[in-house]
């Protein structure tokens, strides 16, 4: 059997230069491409876009934000709705939310925990985006929510245990009721075999009745959700296998490559969907770094064409506490770009209108002040926002929302290779303590170690 164990950092010692994002390779300060706007959100995670392409919602660890973003050389807060309660119980560890037309939802905590606070989700009326209000009673799931997906009046949600890893679907266009599941488990048993963070069902994307699970090593797994009470699997694609997965040590399977499948969206067509690998440097057979994103033509669903891989920024350091991330996040795909997160190795903008051969257009960090969780479209033609958040072990990022312009852009800095600032980091490898999702005991806290973190570095201030 195949073990890799997690390299610790001990007295290692890397560069200590860093590649700002106001940097340029030689051009005036100008010509650079930049963000337009940003402003502050504690606790930043996941950030979403609303119809109208004016407001952003930005999920915040112990609450959430709404952001004007009308003007992108100023966006403003409207709303902040944090330290939530339900019945008396605190509302924590929140690192996603999700609009459709008027409604919100804020689903948490985002990681397994032992700590008496509320598990499930909140439905937010924001027609008037500086007001939301609570539009019906929180709906308690018992489980832990990591991500979910809001398509018109149907939820659905990830639900993770120990014996098996569901979607849940639930009907919110009046009282929440849940409706379906569909579960890994029931069409291949074999996978139980595995440690429950291996094949983790990290997150949900849906479109045109088509949803797609991002189910860790199992792969990403393509359902027909027309009659969401009733989900049919039509196919799937995957990095690695189980036996694969059944050779590693559960550290192993969590973090490093291949397989990892993190996210998973298609384009507005349905034709083209890109599978992102969060993954980190663990010391042993290659592949062993940072994860990249994978393109599939999807023109015939079930039967799915890899066609490229898109490479993540390199790094000096690379391991999960290194401090220096610059793994695949979150990212969208819309009119033939690809806008895409990789934590602190910045945000960029790739032509993928012949997903075959992309081409990157524009590329801009600062691993010193910000680590993005996502990359969203607010319009089309001109502006995407994306979210920095403060939790990134044994770094410096900010929680933020900046503003970009789409355009073909001067890239920042004169390497793809980003050094780390602090190179006195200590590697965790608690095995059910991954970088995605992770369980968590201590009293107080917010659930999950990204969360104490920032909660470790706001009592530092």
């Amino acid at each position: 059997m195949r073990r890799r164990a997690l390299l610790q950092a001990g007295g290692a010692t890397v560069a200590l230069s860093t590649v700002p994002g106001t940097a340029t390779a030689g051009l005036n300060r100008e010509d650079a491409y930049e963000p337009l706007g940003r402003v502050e959100i504690d606790g930043a995670a996941e950030a979403v876009v609303g119809d109208d392409g004016e407001t952003a919602y930005v999920a915040g660890t112990m609450g959430f934000a709404i952001v004007d973003i009308r003007d992108p050389e100023a966006p403003a807060v409207l709303a902040e709705e944090y330290d939530l309660e339900v019945d008396g119980q605190p509302m924590m560890d929140i690192l996603d939310v999700k609009v459709d037309g008027d409604t919100l939802v804020v689903p948490g905590p985002a990681n397994r925990t032992s700590e008496p606070i509320f598990h499930g989700f909140l439905l937010y009326d924001v027609r008037d985006p500086a007001d939301p209000n609570l539009r019906s009673e929180p709906y308690e799931t018992g489980f832990h929510i990591h991500n979910c997906f809001l398509d018109g009046e149907t939820l659905y949600v990830v639900g993770n245990g120990e014996s098996e890893n569901p979607l849940v679907i639930y009907d919110v266009g009046d009282e929440p009721t849940e409706i379906g599941r569909w579960s890994l488990i029931e069409r291949e048993p074999d996978w139980e075999r595995t440690f429950w963070l291996a094949r983790y069902l990290h997150d949900v994307y849906v479109h045109d009745d088509v949803a797609y699970l991002a189910h860790w090593n199992a792969g990403t797994y393509v359902l027909d959700v027309s009659d969401p009470t009733d989900p049919e699997y039509i196919s799937h694609v995957a990095d690695t296998d189980l036996e694969s997965t059944l050779e590693l040590d559960d550290a192993e399977a969590q973090m490093g490559l291949p397989g990892n499948d993190h996210y998973s969206a298609v384009d507005e067509h349905g034709e083209l969907m890109a599978v992102g690998r969060e993954a980190w440097a663990t010391g042993g057979d290659e592949p062993d770094g940072p994860g990249g994103i994978d393109l599939y033509d999807l023109r015939d669903p079930h039967e799915p064409v890899h066609v490229s891989r898109i490479n993540p920024p390199e790094a000096t350091d690379e391991r999960y506490g290194g401090g220096l991330w610059t793994t695949a996040h979150n990212f969208e795909l819309r009119d033939g770009k690809l806008y895409a997160s990789w934590y602190q190795g910045g945000v960029s903008v790739h032509d993928v209108s012949d997903p075959a051969t992309p081409e990157r257009r524009t590329w801009w960090r600062d691993p010193n002040a910000a680590g993005f969780w996502t990359a969203r479209v607010a319009d089309p033609e001109s502006v995407f926002v994306a979210s920095s958040t403060p939790l990134i072990p044994n770094a410096s990022t900010e929680g933020a929302l900046y503003t970009f312009p789409i355009e073909s852009g001067i890239e920042t800095g004169d390497t793809d290779e980003i050094s780390n600032p602090d190179p006195a980091v200590e590697t965790i490898a608690n095995a059910d303590s991954s970088p995605g999702f992770r369980a968590t005991t201590g009293a107080g806290v917010a659930g999950g170690a990204l969360a104490l973190e920032w909660l470790r570095r706001r009592g530092r201030e």
